[in-house]
């Protein structure tokens, strides 16, 4: 007579096989981050607070305050991928990519916008200064 397994048993798979096709964002610290979620977040380094309401990780809004803003940062630039996906749910890896994609190419936007507005400016005020005297 055949024996039949029990289909109640947990799997004899390792951990990192388990947790393969689990979705484990949100579940805060202590549960593996998949592949591709570490990196540097260019969002959360150059729109710091608003990037960390946005991505429900409360600790960096320690970006607003006075002499440790900008160590905090660069914490949030080197950080910040692997606390957004902790913190907050995500459809999948590649939804949680997508977004922050987002929030890196409006920081990047930002920066390069008010770079290119105060070349412009330090070129034409001074031209206008002389029109007038």
């Amino acid at each position: 007579m055949e024996q039949k397994s029990n289909v109640y048993a947990p799997p004899n798979a390792p951990l990192e096989k388990m947790h393969a096709g689990i979705n484990t964002s949100g579940m805060g610290k202590g549960h593996p981050l998949p592949a591709g979620v570490k990196g540097w977040s260019w969002g959360a380094f150059l729109l710091n607070w608003i990037w960390a309401i946005g991505n429900r990780t409360w600790i960096g809004l320690l970006s607003l305050l006075p002499y440790i803003g900008f160590i905090f940062s660069v914490t949030l630039g080197i950080k910040g991928r692997e606390w957004a996906w902790q913190n907050k749910r995500w459809d999948s890896l590649e939804h949680f990519n997508r977004v922050q994609e987002k929030w890196s190419v409006w920081g990047l936007v930002l920066v390069l916008g008010v770079a290119v507005l105060g070349i412009l400016a330090a070129i034409l005020i001074p031209l206008y200064q002389q029109s007038q005297g």
